[in-house]
């Protein structure tokens, strides 16, 4: 961490930690100081685990592999020897080579859990933003039908890409209305879905990116869920596209020793997503996958997390390196013999 990233965490009001990969803590903000009562310098070198007073919560997951974020409800946190306990909800949250902790202190939202106002409020946002869609969605799906019965074939073509991705859109929007469980995997093709990410992009790009396919035909079948693999391969090269390619490949492989995480060696599926932009911004570089992180005034930071979170669905991971002129975003995807449930 530079001191310039240290001196911005300072200016947050949430306590904060940085841990490096086996718990201990590289950095504590002035917030985590004031709220703990101590200089921030007493908990530098710390096991993150040693602050926790209460119970093992924060031991239990911090001895765990990192994977998805993980909430801790009401821990009690305090420096080894202080009797100043202070009770908090925890955030831990996965970065490249180790953790952030961020603490919501309880005793300052009296009567109401911190943990759940911005998941409620966000989760109300997006339901009156999904009802808002539904009805344009119908619209425009009715008006690609209109206008296929109109053109040659073609055009016929792009407006069942149309239909596709409104259907798509619109599924989306029945989720966020009713959530249901995920769908169970099935065997899909791998190259049906990047063709389809194509067509989107040959009509989001035109002429102005060269689209060029590096399969291996010898792929097995993936189990896995097509529409959600879709919208990871489709915001890895919609990013390509906004970040100035000239040029993107998609390339599959065969790893036959793949490590993923804690897993034993095995068969994965390699999708290499590969452009000749502008690379990822070296300032961005330790967050890029975070969410809500953009290296576009206009970008929403969503793009690559979504990817990220579909990746682990499959039990794989999302990984990439970049500089100008050559960046590769690479989903790599265990291949199971018998299909797999969906992993959240």
């Amino acid at each position: 961490m530079t001191p310039s990233d240290a001196a911005l965490l300072d200016t947050l009001t949430t306590p904060l930690l940085r841990l490096d990969a086996q718990g201990v803590v590289a950095h504590a903000n002035a917030a985590m100081g004031r709220w703990l009562g101590v200089s921030v310098r007493r908990l530098a070198g710390l096991h993150a685990a040693a602050l926790e007073r209460e119970g093992s919560q924060l031991a239990m997951c911090l001895a765990l592999p990192a994977e998805a974020p993980v909430r801790l409800r009401r821990v009690g946190l305090a420096l080894p020897g202080s009797e100043a306990l202070r009770f908090a909800d925890l955030w831990l949250a996965t970065v490249d080579d180790g953790r952030w902790l961020e603490a919501h202190p309880v005793d300052e939202f009296p009567g109401e859990d911190p943990a759940q106002l911005l998941p409620a409020a966000l989760a109300a946002s997006l339901q009156g933003l999904a009802h808002e869609l539904r009805n344009p969605l119908l619209g425009i799906k009715g008006a690609a039908q209109l206008l296929a019965r109109r053109v040659e074939a073609d055009g016929r073509e792009l407006t069942a890409i149309i239909e596709d991705e409104v259907q798509r859109l619109s599924d989306l929007v029945d989720h966020l209305l009713n959530p249901a469980p995920p769908r169970a995997f099935v065997a899909l093709n791998i190259h049906a879905v990047l063709e389809r990410v194509l067509r989107l992009a040959e009509a989001d790009a035109g002429w102005a990116v060269q689209l060029q396919r590096d399969y291996d035909p010898s792929l097995p079948e993936l189990h896995g869920d097509a529409d959600r693999l879709n919208q990871a391969v489709w915001n890895l090269v919609r990013n390509a596209i906004e970040a100035g390619a000239g040029s993107i490949t998609l390339r599959t492989r065969i790893e036959h020793a793949a490590r993923i995480g804690e897993a034993l060696p095995a068969p994965a599926l390699r999708l290499d997503v590969v452009d000749d932009g502008r690379g990822v911004p070296p300032a961005l570089a330790e967050q890029i996958l975070l969410p809500l992180v953009s290296g576009r005034a206009d970008g929403t930071g969503l793009g690559l997390a979504l990817a990220q979170q579909v990746a682990r669905e499959h039990r794989g991971a999302l990984t990439w390196r970049s500089r100008p002129g050559h960046t590769v975003f690479t989903l790599l995807l265990p291949l199971a013999a018998e299909p797999e449930q969906p992993h959240g």
